[in-house]
Order: C-alpha cells, then sequence, then structure tokens
C-alpha cells in the first residue's frame, strides 16, 4: 500500500465528484508537483465553494460535476463576496472572531488559484483559455491585523525555550507515563521510541508537519546530520538537524528498519497489524497530547517556531533562520527577532 494512499484516496474519490475543468487543475498540481496533502486541501475548498453555488442558486445544477465553466464564468463579484461573507461568519462561528482569519484566506487563496487557472493556464481545441473574466480577481485576501510584537507575545508562553527543549523531551522519556492510565500506557510504551523521533525532529529541525510526514527512510542521513524533505511548492531541500535529537531518531530508525513492510515513510502508525504512514492528524494528536500535559498545548507548527526562536537566540542571523526554515525570504523569520527569550528577560531583570 502506498504511504500516500489516504490523501491519494481521498483526492480521487473527489475528483469523481468535480466537473472536469477542476481535475485538470488537479491533474496540473500534480505535474509540479505539489505535495498531495496539499493538493487534497485545495480538493476540500473547492467542494466547498461548488457546493455553496449549487445550494444558492449559482446553477442550475444540483449536482456539482454538471457546474459549466461559463457558469464559473458568470459569478458576479456580489455572489462572491456572498460565499466570502457566509466563510467568514461559518468560521466564526466555529472558531470565534480572532482566530478565523487564516483558515478563510486559504479558501480565498484556493477559489483564486482555480480562477487564475481557468483564465490563464487553460488551452481548447482553437487554443484559446477555458475563460476570459476572472471575477476572483475582485476579491482581496485580508491580512491579519496583528503587530509583529502582538504575535510575538501571543507565542511566548507556548515555546520550549532555553533549556525546556531538553526539558520537555525528557519528560516524554521518563515522566509522561506516570501521569496516565495502566491502558494508556501499553500504546505509549508501543509508540515511544517513534514519539520521541517525532518530538525530537520538530525541535532540531523546525519542519513544518506535512514536510516531516513526507520523509522516506532514504532520506534520512544520520551520519551528515541531515534529511531531505519535500517543501511548499514541491520544492527539494536538504535541512540539517540539531545533535540533541540524533540519539531519538537513531533508535527509532533502528526500530523502523527491522518493520516487514514495503511502507517507505519514515513515521508509521501500526494499527490491527497493519503499518502505514502516519498521518498529519496523528501528529498534531500526539503534539497536543504530550504538550499539554508537560506545560501547555501545543502544535507541531509552534515547535517549528520555538525551533527558529532558539536558532536566532543562537545566531542573531535571519538569513541562516529563513535557510533552515525553506522561506524565499527573511520576511517571515521578523517574527523570532521580536521573541524575548527567556535568557533575555533574566538579563533585563539584572539592568
Amino acid at each position: 500500500m502506498s504511504e500516500n494512499h489516504g490523501y491519494r484516496y481521498n483526492v480521487n474519490k473527489l475528483m469523481l465528484e468535480f466537473p472536469y475543468y477542476v481535475n485538470e487543475f488537479i491533474q496540473s498540481k500534480d505535474t509540479v508537483p505539489l505535495s498531495i496533502a496539499s493538493i487534497y486541501s485545495y480538493c476540500l475548498e473547492f467542494k466547498k465553494y461548488l457546493k455553496w453555488m449549487s445550494e444558492n442558486n449559482i446553477t442550475n445544477h444540483a449536482n456539482i460535476e454538471e457546474i459549466t465553466l461559463k457558469e464559473m464564468e458568470n459569478v458576479t463579484k456580489r455572489e462572491l463576496e456572498a460565499f466570502v461573507l457566509h466563510e467568514r461568519l461559518r468560521l466564526e462561528s466555529k472558531c470565534g472572531s480572532n482566530t478565523h482569519t487564516s483558515a478563510l484566506n486559504r479558501t480565498i487563496a484556493a477559489i483564486k488559484s482555480l480562477y487564475n487557472y481557468l483564465c490563464e493556464q487553460t488551452e481548447d481545441e482553437d487554443g484559446n483559455t477555458y475563460m476570459t473574466r476572472n471575477v476572483s480577481c475582485l476579491i482581496h485576501i485580508r491580512k491579519k491585523s496583528e503587530t509583529l510584537h502582538y504575535r510575538a507575545a501571543q507565542l511566548e508562553g507556548k515555546l520550549f525555550l532555553g533549556n525546556e527543549t531538553k526539558a520537555f523531551l525528557e519528560f516524554v522519556e521518563h515522566d509522561y507515563e506516570k501521569s496516565i492510565s495502566n491502558r494508556a500506557k501499553t500504546s505509549f510504551k508501543k509508540n515511544k521510541v517513534r514519539d520521541l523521533a517525532i518530538l525530537s525532529l520538530f525541535l532540531s529541525s523546525g519542519l513544518r508537519c506535512a514536510e516531516l510526514v513526507g520523509i522516506n527512510l532514504n532520506d534520512l542521513n544520520l551520519e551528515t546530520g541531515k534529511v531531505r524533505v519535500m517543501r511548499k511548492e514541491g520544492k527539494k531541500d536538504v535541512v540539517p538537524i540539531a545533535h540533541f535529537s540524533h540519539k531519538y531518531i537513531t533508535d527509532y530508525f533502528e526500530a523502523r528498519s527491522s518493520m516487514n513492510t514495503e511502507v517507505q515513510a519514515l513515521f508509521v502508525t501500526d494499527y490491527n497489524q497493519q503499518i502505514r504512514k502516519i498521518s498529519n492528524a496523528s501528529i498534531n494528536k500526539l503534539v497536543a497530547k504530550y504538550s499539554e500535559a508537560y506545560k501547555v498545548r501545543v502544535t507541531p507548527h509552534t515547535l517549528r517556531h520555538t525551533f527558529a526562536t532558539r536558532l536566532y537566540n543562537v545566531s542573531h542571523s535571519q538569513v541562516l533562520v529563513s535557510n533552515q526554515l525553506g522561506h524565499s525570504s527573511t520576511k517571515p523569520t521578523e517574527l523570532y527577532t521580536h521573541i524575548v527569550s527567556a535568557e533575555a528577560k533574566d538579563a533585563l531583570r539584572k539592568l
């Protein structure tokens, strides 16, 4: 079974519901190649939009597969704004008024990507693009109304800075099982070595969750202390790993190499004697579980922020941090210059 079976299966299933031109978009992203996880995210957004068109009489078809290119092209600015408003209100009721912006921006970006493809990157039998009118150009993504200082303050209490990175891993290794039931201990002991490798890799490399999930056995080189990953937009990269995680990763790598399976993914789950590539959702759950027991519930992306902040505190180089995180510019790393570490606080107290 392919390690991408879960996402690929779901994408293929959704493609059976979509119009041909949406499936052509998906195939074009497969050619790039974009990660299958990203393609699946696009599919979810497209289904949401097409269903809304059908339910709100923007199209004459109840079946979204039958929505025509002409109907897509004739969507008005007012109608698309109504969809965006619908999504914003739905997200606000679900997530709260201050936490929905990123999710809404992802939806708008996906819709824009589809319209841009149909208007600029398609070709019919006469050599013309499928559409000429792009209503999505009239809709803009709203930037978060937060300063870097505010974002830094929101993150600060959730980062495992200074000695806390080591303390967190040691807590999972030695103390976590003391706080759980005997039933939970069975599952914990089964996955302990794997989970420690995952946590330590996040904290020693700054990888995104999808990047870590996508690592195969032959991508890891412990002799050089580096791992090959697939970044956003299908960009390949080689990422150095801090030495403190090597013992955890080595322990897991030895156990993983002895598994009798054709699955090539480095991190796997073994459920009912079926070995499969671990999912993003499973990793989010295990990070939340261990971090909440230790200090505060966080996400894999928060561990990425922890690593980046620690690296910046040591190097004072935005370029180094940017390269390590796989950013195309240093602008996203400006956040870490605003996070005051525990060490800096101690220094300020002595002034």
